[in-house]
Parts: structure tokens; sequence; C-alpha cells
């Protein structure tokens, strides 16, 4: 659609404002760019984990994030951003079912807060554990490149090493479409 010319993508676009005059609805950005004459804004505000399959096993899940108990504090997207999440283990990962352990993004449940490194983090405690070195999952052996980005501010610096997610808006037609 972009190709075509039926979509117009704005990128590094956070959105402050909402302001609605008439019949036309204008977003405005953080650094003051406007989206103008917006026809429908579509909320993508996040997806709620299945855990339809833990049903018979006794696990222990934060009623807000649906994530691991254990680590809802520290991944909780009103304090924290991707960067500023410290490493995760076995112990914090750890369900009240003997021997079992949430992982990956699962174990975030809804917080968008999580990075593939910070789940290699996870999986490598777990298995030293399984394994019996519990030193070695007690070990933090995550780090984090130094992207700059992970303090919530998405690809909108344009730096190529960046680890989350920027919106978009998108102009559909003569009328904009704003996502994110």
């Amino acid at each position: 659609m972009i190709d075509e010319g039926l979509v117009n993508l704005v990128t590094g676009f956070r959105v402050a404002e909402f302001r609605q005059d008439g019949d036309s609805l204008t977003i405005v950005a953080e650094n003051g760019r406007e989206v103008d004459r917006v026809a429908h804004v579509f909320a993508l505000t996040g997806f709620r984990p299945d855990t339809e399959m833990l049903r018979e096993l006794r696990t222990d899940l934060d009623p807000a994030f649906d994530a691991v108990a254990g680590i809802a504090a520290e991944i909780d997207p009103n304090i924290h951003s991707c960067g500023s999440v410290s490493a995760t283990g076995a112990r914090e990962l750890a369900q009240p079912e003997h021997g079992f352990f949430i992982v990956g993004v699962k174990s975030y449940g809804r917080a968008p807060t999580f990075l593939a490194l910070t789940g290699f983090e996870q999986v490598r405690s777990v298995v030293a554990h399984l394994a019996g070195d519990h030193e070695a999952a007690a070990r933090n052996d995550l780090v984090l490149p130094d992207t700059g980005v992970c303090g919530g501010s998405g690809d909108f610096d344009d730096n190529a090493g960046s680890c989350c997610a920027a919106p978009a808006a998108l102009q559909i037609g003569a009328r904009p479409v704003a996502v994110g």
C-alpha cells in the first residue's frame, strides 16, 4: 500500500495530543509535528497472553500484567522501559509447580518491556538451575547493548540498534490513520 501511494507512513511519532475541530481530527506529536484530517485512529495497546495451557499447573501470575509474579514489579511499564529492566533468572521465574518455570515473552505477560536478550538470560539461568549449577543460575550474565534508545524513545532517534518499536501514523488516501 505504501509503494502504491495509498498509504503515507509517518514514523517516529509519539502522540502528545488529539485535537478535534468539527469533523476533523489532528494528532500532535511530542515534538510538535502534526498529522491532520485523520479519519480513523487504531490504538495498538498490547495483548493478553493465552495461559489456557497452564490451567492444570500451579502458577503464580500477577493479576495486572499476567506476568510471572516474581518479576512483575521489576517489569512494570509504568516505572521501567526495556532498557531499565534488570535480568531475571530461575529464582524469580520459579512457579509453585515444582520444576516449572515461565520464561521469555510469556514471563512478561502484557508488559511491553521484554527484550530477546532478557529472554536468553532467563533461559540460561533456568537451564543452569535444572542442571544443578546454582551458582551459574544465580549469576547475571545479561549485557544489553548501549543503544541509548531503551528509555522509551523507540526508533525516534534513528538509531539502527534500537530495541523498542515506535508507533507510526499512516495516511490512507487523503485521510490519515494513526497507528501506535
